[in-house]
């Protein structure tokens, strides 16, 4: 019983302070791993990649992901529902204040600031994500060409991660990971 509270006020705790949509939520989930064991970084960097694939909002899908490691159905039900939970609030609150805030100075400076320090966790996030499944010179190769390539053709995200799919299934089979 004491692990569904912990993990309710946990991924509550997640919802309530990440700002920046799914991925900003990933610096609190590392911070669990660290923390709990919950699950390790490796762990989580799978939820991670599936998170990306599936549909729905990152953050919610890997909240999802890490309630079942940790406490099975029941804790992916409560890690779901805790993490999404403060938007929920909040968006019914400020809809309703929306029209009386929207011009006001000290709320667009509010919104101002926090885009940077979104931004800044998202490349904290970006790195660790990184450094935890690139681990040799051919995975760093491999991510330059592709991301050089992604800057040079405007293609679909899915685009890429489907030809670093099929790379990585080839240079496992031919063991050159």
């Amino acid at each position: 019983m004491l692990i569904y509270l912990h993990l309710c006020f946990e991924f509550f705790r997640i919802g309530l302070f990440s700002f920046g949509g799914g991925y900003a939520t990933l610096p609190f989930l590392y911070h669990i791993a660290d923390t709990y064991h919950w699950y390790t970084p490796q762990q989580l960097s799978d939820m991670i990649a599936v998170s990306s694939i599936t549909p729905g909002p990152v953050g919610v899908n890997v909240a999802t992901f890490a309630g079942f490691s940790t406490a099975g159905i029941l804790g992916a039900l409560i890690a779901t529902t805790s993490v999404i939970l403060p938007s929920y609030v909040l968006v019914i609150i400020i809809s309703k204040l929306l029209e009386k805030f929207k011009s006001n100075k000290k709320v667009q400076a509010a919104i101002y600031g926090l885009k940077p320090a979104g931004c800044g966790l998202l490349s904290a996030v970006a790195l660790n994500i990184f450094s935890d499944n690139v681990k040799s010179l051919f995975g760093v190769g491999l991510f330059l060409i592709l991301l050089i390539m992604s800057f040079q053709q405007k293609r679909d995200p899915l685009f890429y991660l489907g030809i670093s799919a099929v790379v990585g299934l080839v240079a496992g089979y031919f063991h050159m990971v």
